[in-house]
């Protein structure tokens, strides 16, 4: 089905999401049509603050707002969902669009197993009626859901298109780019290089299966290097427990922009604990690269600034090689919580892999790496 009569069918005038890769035609249709614009579309930090908009919208206009997501996003709607929009609360209708990964007998990555096979399941506990679209869906059948679910939208009820992989096409291409020169690989090439045998706990996405191919191309264990390949967000979060526990060991976090602004309060609790032993870095190209490269908002933000007013003592943006390689060396040699802004450019090798080793062999290895130090 081509993108522009499934958006047509649902004759929504306003979407708000977090990018997917599931989801890209849509993604990219939404910039072609509107870029971003507050009227109509806004990319958001994440897919309760989506719900939580949408909402507003819906509140100030009368009219049904669309909001798109992974399903590994679910988890972050539950709370807006059930306390805030329920029929039993304030009964906001709104229109989820649910890219499904890790769909049961279809092969994915191991983060994303689980959540597919719950995926359904969360939607009928939050009493979210659905229509599962795949490749034979066609333009009728979308009418006709639409035309049965509008009594529910009336009443204040939430409904949900679950897109399968491939079920939705758009034939434009969409290109994303910055300005800037660096390279996100080489970037982790020295953070490997300074960290030496500090653990590092790396963020979800492109991130992380670079800092695996980093370390088999220097013919290194794994064992140092906690890979977070799901819960989208929370890699400086784990990097926190694991430091303030490791009192005499640096660790290292591998962050991204937009995995940053997802959870964003963790920095503020980071700046709090003031964990002497923790190197907080965010790469910044301004996109959710892994799953299509649409923009975040990090790009009109001062993230330097931002982690100063959390209470990190020290903290910096680099934009080349050289800037990166003296405020890594001062952050090993230092004995204060630093945050580093390395912004760098949008794109990856085409032929990147991915970790070879499962979630728990990582885990296992990692843990046992830290009880030695």
């Amino acid at each position: 089905m081509k993108i522009q009569d499934f958006v047509k069918t649902l004759n929504c005038r306003f979407f708000c999401g977090v990018p997917d890769s599931q989801l890209k035609s849509l993604c990219d249709y939404l910039m072609n049509e509107y870029g971003i614009d507050p009227k109509h579309h806004i990319i958001a930090a994440n897919e309760g603050n989506c719900t939580a908009i949408a909402a507003g919208y819906n509140l100030a206009t009368g009219e049904v707002p669309a909001v798109y997501m992974q399903n590994s996003g679910q988890g972050n709607i539950i709370n807006p969902v059930a306390s805030l929009m329920n029929g039993k609360v304030y009964a906001i209708p709104c229109i989820f669009i649910v890219g499904w990964r890790g769909e049961p007998g279809v092969h994915d990555e191991p983060q994303h197993i689980y959540q597919g096979e719950v995926t359904l399941k969360l939607l009928e506990d939050m009493e979210i009626e659905y229509f599962v679209v795949d490749k034979n869906t066609e333009v009728c059948d979308i009418e006709k859901k639409m035309s049965e679910w509008q009594s529910l939208l009336a009443c204040g009820k939430q409904v949900a298109f679950v897109i399968k992989k491939g079920a939705l096409q758009y034939d434009e291409k969409v290109v994303y780019s910055n300005s800037y020169t660096t390279v996100r690989e080489e970037i982790i090439k020295h953070i490997v290089a300074v960290s030496k045998d500090d653990p590092i706990v790396s963020t979800t996405g492109k991130a992380s299966r670079e800092l695996f191919e980093i370390r088999e191309a220097n013919g290194q264990g794994h064992e140092r290097d906690f890979l977070t390949v799901g819960s989208m967000g929370h890699s400086s979060s784990i990097a926190l427990g694991v430091a303030l526990n490791n009192p005499n060991t640096k660790v290292w976090c591998i962050d991204g922009d937009g995995a940053a602004l997802m959870h964003l309060g963790a920095m503020a609790v980071i700046g709090a604990n003031k964990t002497k032993n923790l190197i907080h870095i965010v790469i910044n190209n301004g996109a959710h690269e892994t799953v299509g490269g649409m923009p975040t908002v990090s790009q009109a933000l001062k993230l330097t600034e931002i982690a100063t007013a959390c209470g990190y003592p020290y903290a910096v943006k680099v934009d080349s090689y050289e800037e990166l390689d003296k405020e890594l060396a001062k952050a090993k040699n230092s004995d204060v919580l630093t945050f580093i802004e390395a912004t760098c450019s949008i794109g990856s090798r085409a032929d990147l892999g991915r970790p070879t080793t499962t979630a728990l062999d990582n885990k296992n290895s990692f843990v046992e790496f830290l009880k030695g130090i």
